[in-house]
């Protein structure tokens, strides 16, 4: 008992875990565990579409086996694991077109479906399979937050009503059930583009069912419907379910040195890609913020990247605004990464002139909406 009470109130290892760092860049193997709930007597028809589609994943880079195992209690129940060489390339399948039509097929058959990421950290019994196969080196440290973000376009024109719109909703009940709550929500725009970033404790998908339920979010929901660029009905559940699986844009990385936010201000940055350099965008900018979390002096206090296709966002908790250092707001460290920054996104933003005003201009996001959830009482 003696060491452990010492051990505890060491005020260095209390400090160190403060740090929080997530990240799918750090090259370690990937298991991804799907759960999928299989409609009575569609076993069969599940088993040739997945059949069908093992044959096309198989071929995708960075793939490297997946089984499929049933459930012998209950046979509506399956399980689908892969093994990836690391995130980046399945994130890129998974959030791609490609994969959106290649799991069509399934969606006729299958009731409900979770899937769950993780970093292989340790493993026994296969030392020779694994030769040259990356573990992840050792455990992160979480906050238990889980951050998530939306992304859509509206009709151009209709920007500002859209903002208004989304603005003025009334907030859904942020206790979801005893485990899972909603933390923060912050919603900005940039031009035409929507993105929506949550913050959850708990169960992720539990929470976004729970917000979809909510008679105040549905009804903000029906009234954006006619200005968004992408159709959606909400009378077809296919339809829904297209839209919002297009929509998401994942959480790649997330890095807080552990200072106090309070007083922080929250802005978003868009940074629209080169065809094909969204994750390589991403993780330059993860880097950086890797080194500014060890740095006291840095106004970057906490920083999210989310990564989709060819849209990176990077969300940040800043001290002093953004106009007070737009390199660091940026991401930047040195000239030398401006000219990397500059190849990496689209011809409209990609001038090679090095002006950081004009690329903070440019990347800026404005604020439509950030709400705190109150704390239980």
């Amino acid at each position: 008992m003696t060491a452990i009470s010492e051990r505890v109130s060491d005020p260095t290892e209390q400090q160190a875990s403060k740090r929080v760092s997530q990240s799918v860049f750090d090259g370690s193997r990937l298991r991804v565990v799907l759960l999928v709930d299989v409609y009575d007597g569609a076993q069969q028809q599940f088993l040739e579409a997945y059949e069908e589609m093992s044959k096309q994943v198989a071929s995708v880079p960075g793939h490297v086996s997946d089984q499929l195992c049933q459930s012998i209690e209950n046979p509506s129940q399956w399980l689908i694991t892969s093994e990836w060489e690391s995130a980046p390339p399945f994130l890129a399948w998974v959030n791609s077109e490609e994969h959106v039509r290649m799991v069509q097929p399934m969606h006729s058959c299958i009731r409900d479906t979770r899937s769950l990421r993780f970093h292989i950290v340790r493993e026994t019994g296969v030392e020779k399979a694994s030769a040259g196969r990356r573990l992840q080196a050792s455990p992160r440290i979480g906050d238990g937050v889980i951050r998530h973000a939306l992304t859509f376009t509206v009709k151009p024109g209709s920007e500002q009503k859209v903002a208004e719109l989304l603005a003025n909703y009334k907030s859904p009940e942020a206790r979801v059930d005893d485990t899972t709550r909603l933390c923060r929500t912050s919603l900005f725009m940039h031009g035409n583009r929507v993105v929506r970033a949550i913050e959850v404790r708990g169960d992720l998908l539990a929470a976004l069912r729970h917000v979809a339920r909510q008679p105040e979010i549905r009804a903000v929901e029906e009234a954006i419907n006619p200005y968004l660029e992408q159709a959606r009905d909400f009378d077809d559940q296919e339809s829904v379910r297209v839209f919002f699986t297009r929509a998401a844009l994942p959480a790649v990385h997330h890095v807080t040195g552990g200072q106090d936010t309070e007083r922080a201000e929250r802005h978003a940055l868009y940074y629209p890609a080169r065809p094909g350099m969204g994750m390589k965008l991403a993780e330059l900018l993860a880097q950086q913020d890797e080194r500014a979390a060890d740095d006291p002096r840095s106004p970057v206090l906490v920083s999210t990247v989310f990564e989709r296709d060819d849209v990176v966002v990077r969300l940040i908790d800043v001290r002093g605004g953004l106009d007070a250092d737009p390199a660091a707001a940026l991401g930047i460290a040195d000239p030398a990464q401006v000219a990397e920054l500059t190849t990496l996104l689209d011809e409209d933003a990609a001038k090679k002139d090095g002006d950081l005003t004009r690329l903070l201009g440019l990347a800026r996001m404005d604020l439509v909406t950030d709400r705190r959830s109150a704390p239980d009482a």
